[in-house]
């Protein structure tokens, strides 16, 4: 069951921008922190940015200046503004929850160490 639903993914010309988004389903009821990670084809996922629940960001330096994130840890919600894409920036970009509280399928509160979207793809062309 997918609980982070990722979305705003597609291609782009090299300078070009794109946004994308990041909703926790109504079963998660509380998450600590919100991030962005990404994996290009044969490198390691690596973090974008993330937000937290006490406000603190934090942004990858390949990515400061051109990439913002905000979000807000109440509503579960993420968003990942690209602009002046490069095509290096070219990656699956996945939300990522930390210390996640939520209803299992079973009706039960559990907690998550950490939860994944599936994914959205970027693809930046010249």
């Amino acid at each position: 069951q997918v609980h982070l639903v990722e979305s705003g993914g597609g291609s782009v010309q090299t300078g070009g921008s794109l946004r994308l988004s990041c909703v926790a389903s109504e079963r998660i009821l509380s998450v600590d922190t919100m991030a962005w990670y990404r994996q290009s084809p044969g490198k390691k996922r690596e973090l974008v940015g993330s937000f937290a629940s006490d406000g603190s960001v934090v942004v990858a330096e390949s990515v400061k200046g051109r990439f913002t994130i905000t979000g807000d840890t109440v509503k579960k919600t993420v968003t990942l503004q690209m602009s002046r894409l490069k095509f290096e920036d070219t990656a699956v970009y996945y939300c990522h929850g930390d210390t996640v509280t939520l209803i299992h399928d079973t009706g039960i509160h559990g907690r998550l160490p950490e939860l994944w979207g599936l994914g959205t793809l970027v693809t930046v062309s010249s």
